[in-house]
């Protein structure tokens, strides 16, 4: 069953399940409040991996991650996981890593499954154009630009675009890949929810994504990391 532990530096323990680690050491997921490292509690909660969590808090002006947090890895930004001398950062690499080594074939699928081409296009598509066209509207936005502007026009249509291609796929499958549940819908979950906190965007136009939503946030393992990721933030899920 699921436990917790906390150990003297008053820092978070996740059981829940087998241990997947060797010896003593225990993968550490660096998770930024509100961020895409959300991401990575998920994944461990859905593969049951016991996991060390490190809360990082958002400056309350800036909103920026703080300095402990910037100083872990060049990138300074979250998600970032340590794993015994491994620093990973960058949450599509952090998601392979671990699927690679503890996740025993699962969430992923392989060439010769027959979703294998739609798990990959999606899986790249959540962050190589998705969650990109998510951050630059929302930069876009905050200069304030009058509506008839060309340049956060063309932008808008983009990412309307994006939203009606995720509508359009889930029209016909319960899961990006098709019918199975993939660390694709990990990788896009975060833009559709917690990313319109920044970039905030109706979904009343798509009812498969807000179908979508509602099913992947019945999930066990979704609903035990945000918990223990953001506990008491509300979710974003209409």
């Amino acid at each position: 069953g699921l436990g917790r532990l906390v150990d003297r530096f008053g820092e978070l323990i996740c059981h829940d399940g087998e241990s997947h680690f060797q010896g003593s050491t225990v993968l550490t997921v660096h998770h930024l409040g509100k961020s895409q490292s959300e991401r990575i509690v998920w994944l461990c909660e859905e593969l049951g991996l016991t996991y060390e969590l490190k809360h990082y808090v958002r400056d309350p002006v800036t909103a920026l991650a703080p300095p402990e947090l910037v100083a872990l890895h060049p990138l300074g930004t979250a998600p970032v996981i340590s794993d015994g001398d491994l620093l990973l950062a960058e949450s599509g690499a952090i998601i392979e890593y671990i699927i690679a080594k503890y996740g025993q074939g699962r969430l992923t699928l392989g060439p010769d499954h027959p979703d294998y081409v739609d798990f990959i296009f999606w899986w790249h598509y959540a962050n190589g154009n998705f969650q990109p066209n998510m951050g630059r509207n929302m930069f876009l936005r905050r200069l304030h630009l009058p509506p008839d502007n060309p340049i956060a026009a063309r932008l808008n249509g983009r990412l309307v675009g994006a939203f009606a291609l995720i509508e359009k796929r889930l029209g016909d499958v319960p899961f990006l890949a098709g019918a199975n549940f993939t660390a694709a819908d990990i990788m896009t979950f975060f833009s559709l929810t917690t990313m319109r906190y920044f970039m905030p965007f109706d979904l009343t136009p798509y009812p498969g994504i807000l179908a979508y939503l509602q099913r992947i946030a019945g999930r066990d393992a979704y609903k035990r990391a945000m918990q223990k990721g953001d506990p008491g933030m509300p979710l974003l899920l209409a």
